[in-house]
Parts: structure tokens; sequence; C-alpha cells
């Protein structure tokens, strides 16, 4: 039996520089950030010394750091696709997570991520990536515990999955519903979320079912209990989603989750953690408090109802109580939580949500800054936590790297010998004269007590053993070799070289399917030599790349509306006409592939302008 431990990564999202500071201190393991161009959040705007800046930072604790280059290219972009690629490998990135083949056409050496928006949904689809040289395969968000492990069964790469965080609807880079009303493409880091939008539900007759409600809007993801089951199935990197979230949601959710993984790895001897370095914070963490849409495990039992947020797309927070009574100004809330002025709150009602903030709180009479609307057996949520907030705002976090120091002293000098968790070692020396102490104790009192100070830098002594206390050194002596050996380990870290699994595709694989449809996305010359390569004999062009959409399927997704509103086929239903979903001018015909559970819209939004002119 190996005594080799499996890596286990809390991966994090970092908007800029001080949210990946903020996330590597708080415990992440692994950063993901946007650079410039070429991401799938085009509100990234670092630069390859924004990057590099990270790296540098990052390393010191053995953290990696990916970069998400996972938009679709167009040939136009190719160059300055593999120029910007080059760039950041030369500045020490880890990885690159790429949806595009056109990246592995370029032999770039560098480990390649395949990121979420391939659609990884298969055990077919994840082997053959990673027999054509991916390092990670990032897995949709759809599946279940039972297909994860399907996968693994098949597969030895390593698997990612998220865990936290907004849902994509659609099956991950399989929608174009962005794109079919408007330029702005999902696969191109521009999409405009028109799943969050209202949508009437409609028969053929033109009967409506369900009107003005978020039907594709779903629940965020929360597998903060799954865990250790997800570790046994063979994930090893778990995934925050949240970008562009701001530093406070980064140190919530990171922190929350470096305890949940760290609770899970103490029961896993087989299990370590990818990085090191002990983090400290002055909260308790919540993630009920920082932006979430309530919380769900969608499909990872198996298909089911209840995971669609169909009267708000919005933030709610967390349940609070209900309104028990209310006057001009005010209400009585009847409830446990005790809120304070500044808190934000919103109310659920039949046409939606009403925000408001609190201005003054006595008791459980609360008095917002606006009344409206406000009525009594209302359920009330928090989502904006003043106190909280500060309180994290205001928290220091630190993270440090156990060290620990043996102190020799003698008559001709001090010697000091510092020793990380790592392995890596320094020894500082210093030639000097030393008179014979008038008292042991004291002298091995003091010394073990200059030598345990760390300051502000990334250690923490956790001993100290000191050797010829019968010399006697002064404290500032003691002080100035402390500060030179643990400057020089900080040094020695930084260029210490993580790591990597690279891989080669020598194009002896096979892709699983001999004709790529529009939904897969190839619209450049390098994708499409990958997949020739691998067997594949007809090629579409990238549905992203077409004039309209219309007649074509925009979205693929394991929710199911049907199913939702308790109106499944397979379990018997007395709504049987064709369904339509209705937004404006834009309309698509439901499409419900009962054999494999899943739900298609197929964009008729031309059909029906057609006829609403005529």
């Amino acid at each position: 039996m190996s005594n080799v431990k499996r890596n286990i990564e809390l991966l994090c999202p970092a908007r800029d520089y001080r949210a990946a500071v903020a996330a590597i201190d708080c415990g992440a393991d692994a950063l993901y950030i946007g650079a410039n161009q070429f991401g799938a959040r085009r509100g990234a705007t670092n630069s390859t010394d924004d990057i590099a800046r990270v790296v540098a930072y990052a390393h010191l604790f053995g953290v990696r750091v990916y970069v998400t280059l996972n938009t679709i290219l167009y040939e136009s972009e190719l160059k300055d696709a593999e120029r910007l690629a080059r760039e950041l490998i030369a500045v020490g990135v880890d990885a690159l997570i790429v949806q595009d083949m056109a990246y592995r056409e370029m032999n770039l050496p560098v480990e390649l991520h395949a990121s979420t928006q391939v659609c990884n949904m298969t055990p077919e689809g994840a082997k053959f990536l990673e027999d054509s040289g991916f390092t990670r395969v990032i897995l949709e968000r759809a599946l279940s515990l039972d297909e994860i492990k399907a996968i693994r069964s098949a597969t030895t790469v390593d698997l990612e999955c998220f865990i936290h965080g907004a849902i994509c609807v659609g099956h991950s880079g399989r929608c174009y519903l962005s794109r079919s009303q408007s330029s702005r493409s999902g696969n191109r880091g521009e999409c405009s979320q028109p799943c969050r939008l209202t949508y009437d539900l409609v028969t053929e007759q033109g009967e409506k079912i369900i009107k003005g409600k978020h039907l594709l809007s779903v629940k965020d993801f929360d597998l903060s209990e799954r865990i250790g089951e997800l570790i046994d199935a063979g994930v090893m990197s778990f995934k925050i989603e949240g970008r562009l979230k701001d530093d406070n949601y980064i140190k919530n959710v990171v922190s929350y989750y470096r305890q949940k993984i760290d609770e899970a790895l103490s029961t896993r001897p087989d299990c370590r953690r990818m990085s090191v370095g002990r983090s400290e914070i002055e909260f308790t963490p919540d993630p009920r408090k920082s932006f979430t849409r309530d919380g769900g495990e969608y499909m990872y039992l198996g298909k089911r109802a209840g995971v669609a947020s169909f009267n708000t797309p919005k933030a709610v927070g967390e349940y609070v109580g209900c309104v028990a009574t209310t006057d001009r100004r005010s209400f009585k809330l009847a409830g446990r939580v005790k809120l304070s002025a500044s808190d934000g709150l919103c109310f659920l009602s039949a046409e939606g949500i009403i925000g408001t903030n609190v201005n003054r709180v006595e008791g459980s009479i609360i008095e917002p800054n606006r009344m409206e609307g406000i009525k009594p057996g209302m359920e009330v949520y928090r989502n904006y936590d003043h106190q909280f907030s500060q309180a994290v705002e205001r928290s220091r976090t630190r993270r440090a790297i156990d060290t620990t120091c043996v102190l020799r002293l003698m008559a001709d000098a001090i010697e000091a010998e510092y020793t990380d968790v790592d392995g890596g070692k320094v020894v500082v020396r210093r030639s000097v004269a030393l008179d014979h102490s008038k008292n042991e104790d004291k002298m091995r009192s003091v010394a073990e007590e200059q030598m345990a100070k760390s300051g502000d830098s990334i250690f923490r002594v956790t001993s100290v053993r000191v050797e010829g206390a019968e010399w006697f050194a002064t404290a500032k002596l003691l002080a100035e070799v402390r500060r030179e050996a643990l400057s020089l380990m900080a040094s020695q870290r930084a260029e210490h070289r993580i790591e990597h699994d690279i891989r080669t595709d020598d194009g002896t694989a096979i892709y699983p399917e001999c004709r790529l449809s529009p939904q897969h996305n190839v619209v450049n010359s390098l994708a499409r030599n990958f997949y020739k390569r691998h067997g594949v004999e007809h090629i579409v062009e990238g549905l992203d790349s077409w004039r309209s959409t219309h007649g074509e399927r925009v979205m693929e997704s394991s929710y199911c509306i049907r199913r939702e509103i308790g109106e499944c086929l397979k379990q018997g239903t007395k709504l049987r006409d064709r369904l339509y979903l209705e937004h404006g001018r834009h309309r698509y015909r439901l499409d419900f592939d009962c054999a494999r559970c899943r739900m298609n819209l197929i964009d008729c939004s031309e059909a029906m302008e057609r006829t609403t002119k005529n």
C-alpha cells in the first residue's frame, strides 16, 4: 500500500491582488483569477504584472495560481491568446483553465485544466480529456454523487468540483440563452444572465400557465456538508464560485470552507491539504451572511424538484422572522434574531421582494427607512448584517507557517537553526565572544522568548530549544539573529518551485463522438485540428459564430420546469400540451428529453416576432 497522501485543495476566487491576499490569508490552497482578456468574466482586469504579484505571494505558502482563459477563441484571436498564455507561464502561474481546445494545440509548457465550460459530464468525456493531456477536469455542477463516482472509476485525472455559489441553470458551455437575446455570449465572457429574468410559461394554444416568474432562476450551490463524501468519491479540488465578489465575501466564505475541509481531513489520514500555513481570523464565519440565493445541493442526490427560486433571483439572505404588526413608521418582528441599525432587509410578497434598510431598533420594533408594501404575515430576511460585516472588515487575518528553532550558544558564536513544516532549513551563525551567564534558567527563558517571536513575518515559531544556556547573549543580539534567519527563510520559500504535472497529447485518444454539433463551440482552425486528430469526421461551426440562433437549442439543462411544478411527464401529468417560455419578444420551446431527464430550450423568437407583426 502506498504511503503517498492524496492532496486536497480548497480553490478560491480572486478578482484582484487584494482579494487574492484575503483568500490566501484565510486558508486557500489555490486561487483562480482572470486576466484582462479571454476569461469568462469580462469584469476581470488583471494585467500580467498584477498576476505576477499574486503568484509571488501565493507561492510563499505553496498556494497555486490558476488563470482562467476559458472563452472560445475566434481565428483572429489565436495569436494574442497564445502570447498572453506564454506571458502568464513566464510569471509562474501553475495552470491555465481553458475551454477552447486551441490551447491544447499550442504546446504550452503548463498544466491545462479543462474548464467546466467544456461541459464535463460523462466518464467517456473525462477519460478523453485525460488521455489528450489535460491534468485536471472541472466537473459540471449538475452532476450527482453517483455520476461523479462513475467518472472517477473511469479516470485517474484530478477532479475538481464546485461546492459553493451561483449555478448556471444550463449545462456550462452549452448555454446560448444570452446570445439568443443579444450579442453577449457566456462563451465569450459576456453572459447577460437572462436566466434570472421573469418568464411566462405558455401552452401552444397561448394559455398562460404561470405568469411573470423567474422560471429559470435556481438557488445557489451549497455542498458544505458533503465534502467528506466527495473526498471519498475521488474529488481532490473544491471550488468556491465568486470571481468578482468583494473582500468580505472572500474572507467569510473561504474561512468557512477552510474549517469544513480541515474537519474532513482530520478523519482521513490518507489525505492532506495542498498548501501550508495556519490561518488566524477574528470572526466566526457564516456563509449565510454573504451573498446567497438560498442554499441547496441541486442535483447532488439525483434529479429532483425544489431547486428553483421563482419569486426572486436576488440574494434574500438569512430568514429572521415575520412581520407581526405594522404602523405608519415601523413594524414588529416576530422572531428570535436581533437586528441592528443599518441592516439590510427584504420582504417576500406575491409581487416579488421589497427591500429596505433598518434605521432604528427598539426591542422587537423595527423602524425601516420606508414602509411601503410591508404587511403583517410577510417573511423577513436579512441580506446585509451590518455588525457582522463590520467584524469581518475589521478582522485581522494572518497566515503563518509553523517553524521550529534550535538556538546554540557557544563561547565564540551564536547559531540559530530554523526549520519549517516543509523541511526548509536555514542556519544563521554569528561569530561573537560570549561571557558566562549568571543565571542559566533566566538566560534560557529570555532566549526562548526572543527566538519565538515572529513579528509580521509569514512564520509562526512553535517551539524553541536552547543549547548552551550557560553562555550569555543580549536580547538585542538574539533579535538580530532571529530577524536575519526568518528573512532568509522567507527568501528561500520565495525561490521554491512548485511541482507540476505537465502532460502532452500524442493524438492517439479517440473522441467519443464522430460528429460535433454547433453546441461543441468549435470556431477556429486549431480547435478543428485538435478534434480531427482525435477521430472527429464532421464539425459544424460553433453556434456563437452564427448570425441567428433561431430554431437551435440554446440551453441544455438537468433542471426541468415540469418536474419543478409537479407536472413531470414520467410521473403522470394533466399538462400534456407543448410548453413555451416567453419574455417580451423572446420565445423558447421546451423540449423534454425524458430518457436522460433533461430539458432543452429551442429558440423560436423569430417565429414569434413574425407572428406578432402579422
